[in-house]
C-alpha cells in the first residue's frame, strides 16, 4: 500500500491530478487508513500508469475512460480499441497537417518582410484586421 504522494511520484502524476481522476471515476475510491488518509494498492498503480501513459499519447479522457472499460471488460475483442486509437492517429494527422499549413504561412510571412520601419513590416500588415 502506499500514499498519496507516493502513488503520485511512482507516476509523476500531481497529488490534484489523481484526486481529479477520483472524482471523474477513472480511478476507485481508494481504501482509507484509520486517520483517514488515502491507501493505494497495486491495482490503482497499474490504472493510473494506463491513464498517464494513455494522456501522454494524447488520448482525450473520454477516449480513456473507454479504453478502461474495455480493458475492465477483458473478454472483447480489441476491434473497439483499434477504433479508438485509428480514430486518434486520424486526428493527430489532421493537427499536423494543419501544423504545416501554419508552418508554410508563417514562413511566407517572414520572408516577406524586408526589415525597415514597424509602420512597413508585411508581417504586422498580414496579421492586422484592416487593410492598411
Amino acid at each position: 500500500m502506499r500514499s498519496i504522494g507516493a502513488l503520485g511520484k511512482a507516476t509523476n502524476t500531481k497529488v490534484e491530478t489523481i484526486r481529479y481522476y477520483e472524482r471523474i471515476g477513472l480511478l476507485a475510491p481508494p481504501q482509507r487508513t484509520d486517520g483517514n488518509y488515502r491507501t493505494y494498492d497495486d491495482e490503482a498503480l497499474a490504472r493510473l500508469s494506463f491513464i498517464r501513459r494513455s494522456r501522454d499519447l494524447g488520448f482525450s479522457l473520454d477516449q480513456v475512460r473507454a479504453l478502461l472499460s474495455l480493458t475492465d471488460q477483458g473478454t472483447q475483442d480489441c476491434k473497439t480499441v483499434d477504433r479508438i486509437a485509428r480514430d486518434h492517429m486520424a486526428e493527430i494527422e489532421r493537427k499536423i497537417a494543419d501544423l504545416i499549413a501554419l508552418r508554410h504561412e508563417l514562413s511566407t510571412m517572414i520572408e516577406s518582410c524586408g526589415g525597415g520601419n514597424i509602420s512597413e513590416c508585411r508581417i504586422i500588415e498580414a496579421l492586422s484586421p484592416f487593410d492598411n
